[in-house]
This record gives structure tokens, sequence and C-alpha cells, in this order.
């Protein structure tokens, strides 16, 4: 590897910090988008079962907050309803969407710098090609000097200049395709998840609109 890195030149450092920081990002969002973390199962259910009659304790609502990102959003529906008793459809609609959006930041989080390491990824690969054809332009003798001869080159320099551009072509192709497959899993996965908690707080608002009556 270090001699690849050697072959490489300089320019295959800022890919290695693309690689190393792109690892970085994709463990830490499967680790956070789990589902036990986001969208538990029951979660929904037993809220409803807990809050039949009527919204549950402040404990309860801060153990609920703590359970999951869903969780954080159907604690904010008790507290809007805790806080004012008479709160309309439209305010406790208006709470439960923006605590969705929050949460729907949180989800998202990370994913925006996965995307720019996906398309960064290639285009570093190539200057490192530029690069390498400028050493392989620069390997071709004209004046018959310094060792080389008149319309030769240097053989050291050439291969140089040659391992420079396919080396950092290969490199960033390597970074930038899983990073764009991991992109695209995560959205997809975060897609799911915001959907099923728009279902479950849609379905939440008019559980607690029982309640306030």
């Amino acid at each position: 590897m270090l001699s690849i890195i050697q072959a490489a030149g300089w320019p295959i450092w800022p890919l290695i910090a693309c690689s190393v920081l792109g690892l970085a990002l994709i463990i830490e969002r499967f680790i956070s988008l789990k589902t036990a973390k986001i969208v538990p199962p029951k979660l929904l259910d037993e809220a409803i079962m807990v809050s039949r009659g009527g919204v549950p304790a402040a404990d309860v609502v801060k153990q609920l907050e703590q359970n999951s990102v869903l969780g954080e959003v159907l604690a904010t529906g008790f507290r809007t309803l805790s806080s004012n008793p008479r709160a309309s459809d439209e305010d406790l609609r208006a709470n439960l969407e923006g605590a969705g959006r929050q949460a729907a930041a949180k989800l998202q989080c990370y994913l925006g710098a996965l995307a720019t390491i996906a398309s960064a990824a290639p285009l570093l690969g190539l200057l490192g090609t530029v690069i390498g054809m400028i050493e392989i332009f620069g390997s071709q003798g004209v004046d018959g000097g310094m060792g080389t001869v008149s319309g030769g080159g240097n053989p050291s320099q050439l291969a140089h200049g040659i391992s420079i551009a396919l080396y950092n072509t290969a490199f960033g192709l390597i970074v930038a395709i899983p990073a764009l497959i991991f992109w695209r899993y995560f959205r997809a996965r975060v897609d799911d998840y915001l959907l099923s908690m728009e279902l479950a707080a849609e379905r939440f608002a008019r559980h607690l609109a029982t309640l306030r009556r």
C-alpha cells in the first residue's frame, strides 16, 4: 500500500482523507439509523395505550422522548396538550409537524457530506490524472540536455507520470462508488423512516384530539 501511495504522488492524499472520512460517516450512519433508535415498531401503540385515560405524567413523557426519534415527536404532542388542554387540531398538527421537521434534519445529518465525497472523489482523481499527464509531457526532452535525447524522453519520469495518472483515477473511483451507493441507501432508509413517522404522527394527532374532548 505504501508503495502505491508513493507511486501515486501527492494528489492521492486528499483522496485518502476522503476515504477515511467517508468510512467514518458510513459507520456512524449505520449505528444512528437503526430501527430501534428511530421508529420502534410498537412504540406508537404503547403511547396510545398509556394515554387512554388522559395525558400521562411528566416522567412518562420524558421517558418517551428519550426512547427514540419517533418518541420525541410523540412527546411533543403530549406536551402541547398538557400545556394547553384546549389546543385546536391545527395547533396539535403544527407542533407535531415542527417536531417532525427537526427529526428529519437529525436523520439527514451527514448525508450531505457523504454525497459531497461521492461527487468530489472522481474530480480529485481527475486532478491526479491531469497532474500525471503534466508529468508525462514534462518527461519529453526537447533540447537534448540534462541526459535526455532530443525528441526522446526520460523513461523514469514518464513511468512516474503514468503511475500518478492511473493510480489517482482508480482510487478516485474506488472512493466515489461506495460513497454513492451508501448515500443512496441511507437516503432511501431515511425516506422510509420519515414516511412511517408521518403516518404515526397523523394517527397520534387523531388520538390526542379524542383526549382533548
